[in-house]
């Protein structure tokens, strides 16, 4: 089968690999659809970072590179291990791309995903996305009923969204300011909306503030016409964003989003660094505002599923390209770091 392998910085591969095996526990699944994320731009421009270097396998998968790339991906049952009952070939499914011990415990209320030695299939092993067929442990497969499977590509994402969300206690009726109108930063926005928030955004790109406006953003505001903050207060009567997202990895950003919230809100980072930025301290202090992390997400796919069967999340209107395994480095990864204004969520057909 074909499938996208990850030597190295700037080295991906589309190579014909075996078909995995079905075991006991395990679903069979045809690939439909494979989102490229920030994280695998990131792998390809400066990793390896999440994927084992070649000769340090990682202590779970027992993979190092090379290694199937693709986390964010939807497709359909075409096999069920020994064992796995309640589920049935035929099946539309997303997966929660989960590395974990076998012993850690994923039920309710669970932090997983901040077990020991956590990473993701398609990152760090277990095959991935960007390949036609992948075999996974039964606990990471999550049906989606009737939604289209393009679509169901983008739940992963989605769910950190809506786990960051939460993580911010944001309630109806508050009104949120998000830092950058990238992919996640117009999912946070969508999952607010849904959830009954007014909803300021942050951004500089012409394309990427449109977007946002035609996803539902109650206000876009461009830095370089003035205060962001100061214009989040005109908004609120002088006080400020209830809750705040940051979702670019800009320092500058980070600095709007501690001035734009009000005294006793919250400010989740959402946005993975590369590197450590300044945080304004005493303001931090003399405001009391609580900074709160987010990863990933635990337990929140099935919610997240819901958000977009029940209507309140429209996913199709990030899709901005389609394409096929074999253009995935030219016409998906350098596309997004070259033309990302344009560019929200490229999805793959490897079968294509």
């Amino acid at each position: 089968m074909k499938a996208a392998r990850y030597y190295g910085q700037r080295d991906i591969r589309i190579e014909n690999i075996p078909e995995p095996d079905l075991r006991p526990g395990t679903v069979a699944i045809d690939v439909a659809w494979c989102g490229i994320c920030g994280t695998d731009l990131h792998e390809y421009a400066e990793g390896p970072i999440f994927v084992p270097p070649a000769g340090h396998p990682h202590p779970i998968s027992g993979e190092s590179a090379p290694i199937t790339l693709g986390h964010e991906f939807s497709g359909t049952i075409v096999d069920l291990g020994d064992g796995v009952t309640d589920l049935e070939i035929g099946q539309s499914v997303v997966v929660e791309p989960y590395i974990v011990a076998d012993d850690v415990d994923t039920g309710p209320g669970q932090r997983y995903q901040l077990s020991k030695n956590v990473n993701f299939i398609g990152l760090g092993g277990c095959g991935g996305g960007l390949s036609e067929k992948i075999v996974v442990k039964r606990r990471w497969v999550h049906p989606v009923g009737d939604m289209p499977l393009d679509q169901a590509a983008l739940i992963e994402p989605l769910s950190v969204s809506r786990h960051a969300v939460v993580r911010s206690g944001a309630r109806p009726g508050q009104t949120a300011i998000v830092g950058g109108a990238g992919p996640i930063g117009l999912l946070t926005l969508s999952v607010l909306k849904a959830y009954g928030l007014k909803v300021f955004i942050s951004e500089l790109s012409a394309a990427r503030k449109a977007k946002a406006t035609a996803a539902g953003a109650d206000g876009v505001f461009d830095p370089r016409e003035g205060s962001v903050a100061e214009m989040v207060r005109d908004q609120t009567q002088g006080r400020g964003a209830d809750v705040a997202f940051e979702c670019s990895s800009v320092p500058a950003v980070l600095d709007m989003l501690v001035d734009a919230v009000r005294p006793g809100g919250v400010l989740v980072n959402v946005s993975i660094w590369g590197h450590k930025p300044a945080v304004d301290m005493p303001r931090l202090v003399l405001k009391e505002i609580d900074l709160r992390g987010t990863l990933a997400y635990a337990n929140d796919h099935p919610d997240t599923i819901a958000l977009v069967r029940q209507g309140k999340v429209n996913l199709k209107q990030f899709i901005t390209s389609r394409i096929a395994l074999d253009k995935l480095v030219q016409d998906g990864i350098e596309e997004l770091i070259h033309n990302n204004e344009h560019q929200v969520k490229i999805i793959v057909n490897p079968r294509a």
